[in-house]
């Protein structure tokens, strides 16, 4: 029987660099309950590991990453646990809290139509994606359970693609693969298998570990940086407002950024908008308005001025110069709004909840607050850096709008994607 009580006095020093701002006891408690539903599922083992992979805030670089941009990204303390065991099988099983049990034969790793949009397919990508790149795979059985909110922008599915990685990586490759090429691997497995183009970002800031500075240049090879930064050592906290939108329907909404912005890339003879300037842009509006149109020249504006921004924000967090900081982050929420256009679907202009919550928080916190869109955007979730002194009220204004429990406060978190424990 696994023997809970050494496991609790084995990472207790590790938790607390997982859960910086979170009750001991309370994570404690996640983990034992975790732990006794994998037995319960699975059965009594004396060998168990046990796994988290954190969810990612993006701090800056508002779709960028499909453009071979740059992004300023964050773990956090919101993260996906899974308990597990090694199976002779070539079986995985994952039973993930509030679902039903997936199940995939790694013998069978070709793409399924049927299976896409489901989890199964994200487990069966990961497998073909270590398959392709040399790394051996096997079967194992876990329970996971996640507190990243979904549809808040958290990265809720990167999130469960980087921690099968992260299981695979530890039972059957001795964790050679590092946390870029697990995350291309998420990525694979998500656009193939899953049949959602997005981009690497979220598998990157979910695996890192803290402030992560990611630099899309040569997609095959990101160059990822990590940045030291004490937010709340500054006074400030990093929030997350739930607006209450749905992220149904929205696929096309996503898939028309990357693609406006390619076209107009495809304009100049390149696959990305990396290394065209704006100036050429401009030179060359007359004929990009006939064939793209104005909102994809507007969205290649934005990824311009974002690499300009994620750069400069760099600079000021180095400097710890926290009011550069939060202008930066002001106005790459005005340039997502304005230009990128995704604080709204444009097939339900009645329903603004993040333009709201930004409204609202322009309001309350002025200039000693920043605020934009979180995530991908078009409908969920708005970010806001608030200062301790103010939190009270920002938390009750936007829950009296939103709802109770609409405001997540967040904490940065060190490591990413980890080894709880390895049985």
């Amino acid at each position: 029987m696994f023997d809970k009580a050494g496991f609790f006095e084995k990472t207790d020093a590790l938790f607390k660099k997982l859960y910086p701002g979170r009750n001991r006891d309370a994570v404690r408690a996640r983990y034992s309950d975790a732990i006794d539903a994998f037995a319960s599922l699975y059965g009594e083992t004396d060998s168990l590991s046990v796994f988290s992979v954190a969810g990612r805030s993006e701090i800056c670089g508002n779709h960028t990453d499909h453009n071979n941009g740059k992004v300023l990204a964050a773990s956090i303390d919101l993260d996906i646990i899974a308990v597990a065991a090694q199976t002779k099988n070539g079986v995985i099983r994952i039973k993930s809290a509030g679902f039903p049990e997936d199940v995939v034969d790694t013998g069978a790793l070709s793409p399924v139509e049927a299976e896409k949009g489901r989890s199964s397919a994200l487990i069966r990508g990961v497998c073909d994606g270590f398959r392709r790149r040399g790394h051996a795979i096997g079967g194992f059985s876990a329970y996971t359970t996640s507190d990243i909110l979904g549809g808040s922008g958290l990265s809720s599915s990167a999130a469960f693609e980087d921690i099968v990685g992260t299981i695979l990586n530890a039972f059957y490759n001795g964790g050679a693969v590092d946390y870029i090429e697990l995350s291309q691997i998420s990525q694979y497995a998500e656009n193939v298998h899953f049949g959602k183009p997005c981009g690497l970002m979220d598998q990157i800031a979910c695996a890192a570990g803290g402030f992560v500075y990611i630099d899309f240049e040569d997609p095959a090879a990101p160059k990822a940086s990590r940045v030291a930064f004490d937010l709340a050592g500054h006074g400030y906290a990093l929030c997350i407002v739930n607006t209450g939108g749905s992220h149904a329907n929205l696929t096309d909404d996503y898939a028309a950024v990357p693609a406006e912005m390619k076209a107009v890339a495809s304009f100049f003879g390149k696959s990305a908008l990396r290394g065209i300037s704006e100036e050429e842009l401009l030179q060359n509006a007359v004929s990009l308005r006939k064939k793209t149109g104005d909102r994809a020249i507007l969205r290649a504006l934005h990824f311009f001025h974002e690499n300009e921004r994620v750069d400069r924000l760099m600079t000021a967090l180095k400097a710890g110069d926290l009011s550069g900081f939060l202008s930066i982050i002001k106005e790459s929420g005005r340039s997502s709004a304005e230009l990128l256009q995704n604080y709204y679907s444009p097939k339900a202009p009645e329903q603004q909840g993040i333009s709201l919550a930004c409204a609202i928080a322009s309001e309350l916190l002025g200039s000693d607050g920043a605020w934009r869109v979180h995530g991908g955007g078009f409908a969920g979730t708005m970010q806001a850096f608030v200062p301790y002194a103010r939190l009270a009220a920002f938390r009750s204004r936007m829950e009296t709008v939103f709802g109770k429990g609409a405001v997540t406060e967040l904490s940065v978190r060190a490591l990413g994607a980890v080894p709880v424990y390895h049985g």
